[in-house]
């Protein structure tokens, strides 16, 4: 969680092989998922959020690889301390 502006929007590009340019915003948390870094691209320059959690961790869903989409509900519902179960949306007859 050290990385600030140009690390963060190195590893976006680079790592991710993702152009940070096209408005998506990026999460980044570290090993303990107790902090977590939001780097965003809103046209005019580069903002990073940051959100420390005094108590509990992020839920982060199980993936196998390194990046995963989120909606903008999902990712509302991951930084609010919701459990996104796998990460998995349910059905449409379940919902």
């Amino acid at each position: 969680m050290r990385k600030q502006f140009n690390g963060l929007w190195a590893m976006a590009s680079e790592r991710l092989s993702v152009n940070p340019f096209d408005g998506a915003m990026f999460c980044f948390t570290n090993k303990q998922k107790d902090r977590v870094k939001i780097l965003f691209w809103d046209g005019s320059g580069v903002w990073v959020f940051a959100k420390r959690l005094e108590k509990g961790r992020f839920s982060w869903p199980k993936t196998a690889g390194v990046k995963i989409d989120l909606d903008p509900t999902a990712l509302t519902m991951l930084l609010s301390g919701i459990d996104l179960k796998d990460g998995a949306k349910k059905a449409w007859f379940e919902r």
